[in-house]
């Protein structure tokens, strides 16, 4: 036995922050950069990640849990992800089969190592679950289960997130995205199995397929700095609590202007989604300056300038750094504000919405 999977990075583009509020939507695209996994069969449970530096870390279940032969940080989001997948073969009465997986990135920058901002621990998780899935024929081989899955996985890791990035992974292309709640989750992994979870709806969750309005051109520029969101995230979490109606108005704003983006999108009507991302772009600067954090720092503020002159454009994800997005009407523009974007120090990336989302190659 020996295959691959390939599962796509991610970039937001709307809903940011509002998203990991019960009902409050974002739309998010999965782009043409991967996670790889190598998986072949092997006489004992190996994980390597040779650009991380870990070349064969083995694993084994003991105690209920999952443990490395060494200590990483890196292989946090790993280890949950085994430890979740071991529980639901325990339920299934099914063995585990010793594997070697590999995992390989295209989603950081190949000279520095920086981060872009694409979503790496989504991508890793809808791969690894995708591998796991595929070789046990009595499991569910679907993309919602993978979701699923890997939306326990980062849960179990982190504690919080809005399962966004993973649902572009999993699914790729465009994708209007509303979030399942991490205290139901939490609550139903104690009272019962993780197969139920599988089976069963989760409540808020909503995932539909968009499509681009013909003509309009999606671009990408990489800011040259990696975002460090810790302190944004928690600057905007004391603003709930500190100033509810400030929040509130926020959440209210970014459900509209996303709600009117993917109408823009069904109708496909290009100056109705550049309007869209302009109101957005206005709703997170207002959330910044209401927690005194720099979503737009100074660098994607020129980014999404610069954009506002051929298009529209804005911050991406959290902000604070990585990337920012633009959206043209036409490839003409698009060359030229790839051209703006250089001449200003802002890295255009040469990304693609990828339609497919996670895939097995046998």
């Amino acid at each position: 036995m020996h295959f691959q999977v390939k599962a796509p990075g991610k970039l937001m583009i709307a809903g940011e922050y509002a998203v990991i509020e019960p009902g409050c939507p974002a739309i998010v695209s999965a782009v043409d950069r991967y996670i790889t996994i190598d998986v072949k069969e092997s006489t004992e449970n190996l994980f390597s990640l040779p650009q991380l530096g870990i070349t064969h870390a083995a694993w084994r279940w003991e105690g209920g849990a999952v443990r490395f032969d060494c200590e990483d940080p890196k292989l946090r989001f790993i280890q949950n992800a085994l430890a979740v997948f071991h529980r639901l073969l325990e339920e299934k009465s099914i063995a585990l089969r010793s594997l070697h997986l590999t995992v390989t990135s295209e989603l950081d920058d190949a000279a520095t190592g920086q981060k872009y901002g694409l979503g790496s621990s989504a991508a890793v998780l809808a791969a690894v679950f995708s591998a796991l899935l595929h070789i046990y024929e009595r499991l569910p081989e679907t993309k919602e289960t993978i979701f699923k899955l890997a939306s326990i996985a980062h849960l179990k890791t982190q504690g919080n997130g809005s399962g966004a990035d993973i649902a572009a992974s999993v699914y790729g292309g465009w994708i209007k995205y509303t979030a399942f709640r991490p205290d139901w989750i939490f609550s139903e992994l104690e009272k019962g199995r993780i197969s139920r979870l599988l089976d069963e709806p989760w409540p808020y969750l909503s995932i539909e397929r968009l499509d681009l309005p013909q003509g309009l051109q999606f671009c990408a520029g990489w800011t040259g700095k990696s975002a460090a969101t810790g302190l944004m995230v928690e600057r905007i979490g004391r603003l709930k609590k500190t100033s509810l109606e400030k929040y509130k108005a926020f959440l209210e704003e970014s459900t509209t202007v996303v709600e009117k983006l993917a109408e823009s999108f069904a109708r496909q009507d290009p100056a109705g989604a550049l309007a869209s991302i302009a109101r957005n772009r206005r709703a997170l600067q207002k959330l910044g300056a209401y927690a005194d954090t720099d979503i737009e720092t100074e660098k994607l503020k020129q980014l999404a300038d610069i954009a506002d002159r051929f298009g529209a454009g804005k911050s991406s994800g959290a902000g604070g750094g990585d990337c920012g997005i633009a959206f043209v009407d036409g490839e003409e523009k698009t060359a030229a504000l790839h051209a703006a974007w250089e001449k200003a120090g802002i890295v255009p990336l040469p990304l693609q919405v990828s339609t497919q989302g996670v895939s097995v190659i046998e």
